[in-house]
């Protein structure tokens, strides 16, 4: 074979092996766009029906509805698909997720420095299913190979309350004690046949903290033009942001990938801000300029117990909570005639910010029941005095780990 030839075949061997890696990055991407895509449209309905602050961790959502997506045929699939935005078929998730997962835990477990003197994020799935119900083997092997989720056997028939104390029990020391009892009584039963779970747990430090002597007790505006004292932080410091029309930007960096991007919406349009807020609105997307920040942001701790049954219903999610649902994908169904529905998508959320940084903590559990701008010359001044929404998200990947709005950061948790 003459030279010319071993070079073109050589370098065709090259683009062939790279062939996997780039439909890797390929299935990463769209998997980080679809998840955005729900986040956004979980944030809008959760505006819509709740005057509170809330927190929610779409990524967590994501995680636990797409393992019950493996279980899913037919109609029942397609209508999970089109609500969580899955555009990948369920082969092609799992692995998008599970790579997205891998490099998570990488970027926000990585070894701390001076800079970044803690930092932590923990991502975990996991299974209860009733000792005597006939799962689909490949159905739990796949959920244990790609998402790490084992089956742990429970007794739902006979005693329903002893696992939904095992179940709350993982939740608890999954999230660092911030998210309990997420199975209320009676959300348990005997006709319960299988529990999916996750649970993300972040904690950061910022790379520049705020110093706790400049904070202090100043008015903060609510929506309806009354004002709140509340403690609020200040610093100047070099961040990334955005001065647009109608709203103001910052990215606060915790290092490691992630960072808390803060938007306040002009006095007066704030829910007009939240209709029109969208997944290329993130700051890490835009031409934000990087330079000095006189930043004012106020202490806050927010808890919620989002309603995701009724949420997920509200955004066209209905089939997969009747009769009628085909979850066959989850049975072996030459064992059992017994069917499967979603009785119930339980989510609760927490996060608390200070001078020193953030912690967060979610945990979804699905219950299946049987049926670079120039520099400015000044500094720009972000005041966070009025309500405003924020979102932590990885600058890597670009994925939203958790997503909430301030109304009045006086009320704590």
């Amino acid at each position: 074979m003459k030279r010319p030839l071993l070079i073109a075949f050589a370098s065709l061997l090259l683009c062939v092996g790279s062939l996997p890696v780039l439909a890797q990055e390929g299935m990463t991407a769209a998997v980080v766009s679809d998840n955005n895509a729900f986040a956004f449209d979980l944030y809008r309905q959760m505006s819509a029906t709740t005057a509170d602050s809330f927190v929610f961790s779409p990524f967590s959502v994501s995680l636990a509805l797409a393992m019950t997506y493996n279980g899913a045929i037919g109609e029942t699939a397609a209508q999970m698909a089109s609500t969580m935005h899955f555009s990948l078929d369920q082969t092609a998730l799992n692995r998008a997720l599970a790579d997205v997962t891998a490099q998570l835990l990488q970027a926000g477990n990585a070894e701390a420095t001076e800079y970044e003197p803690e930092r932590r994020l923990a991502i975990a799935n996991a299974l209860w299913g009733e000792q005597s119900f006939p799962f689909n083997a490949s159905f739990l092997a796949q959920l244990e190979a790609d998402y790490g989720a084992g089956l742990n056997l429970v007794d739902f028939v006979g005693a329903a309350e002893a696992a939904r104390v095992r179940i709350n029990t993982w939740i608890e020391d999954n999230t660092n004690g911030l998210i309990r009892d997420i199975v209320p009584p009676g959300a348990v039963s005997e006709v319960t046949r299988l529990a999916l779970a996750n649970a993300v747990y972040f904690k950061s430090n910022w790379i520049a903290q705020f110093e706790e002597s400049h904070t202090q007790d100043e008015p903060f505006t609510r929506l309806d033009g009354s004002t709140v004292s509340t403690a609020m932080m200040h610093q100047q410091e070099r961040f990334l942001f955005l001065d647009e029309d109608g709203y103001q930007a910052v990215s606060l960096p915790y290092g490691g990938g992630m960072a808390m991007e803060i938007y306040l919406p002009d006095a007066g349009a704030f829910e007009a801000f939240e209709q029109n807020f969208t997944p290329d609105m993130l700051l890490l997307r835009s031409s934000g300029a990087y330079g000095p920040v006189i930043l004012t942001l106020p202490r806050w701790k927010t808890e919620t117990n989002a309603p995701m049954t009724d949420l997920l219903q509200q955004m066209g999610m209905t089939l997969p909570f009747t009769g009628d649902a085909d979850f066959s994908g989850m049975i072996d169904t030459a064992r059992t005639a017994e069917r499967l529905a979603i009785s119930d998508v339980l989510h609760k959320a927490f996060i608390s910010v200070d001078e020193h940084g953030t912690e967060a903590a979610a945990a979804t559990v699905v219950m299946m029941g049987a049926t670079g701008a120039p520099q400015p010359q000044e500094p720009f001044v972000f005041t966070a005095d009025r309500p405003f929404v924020y979102a932590i998200v990885d600058q890597t990947t670009g994925t939203v780990l958790f997503m909430g709005r301030v109304l009045d950061p006086s009320q704590q948790a």
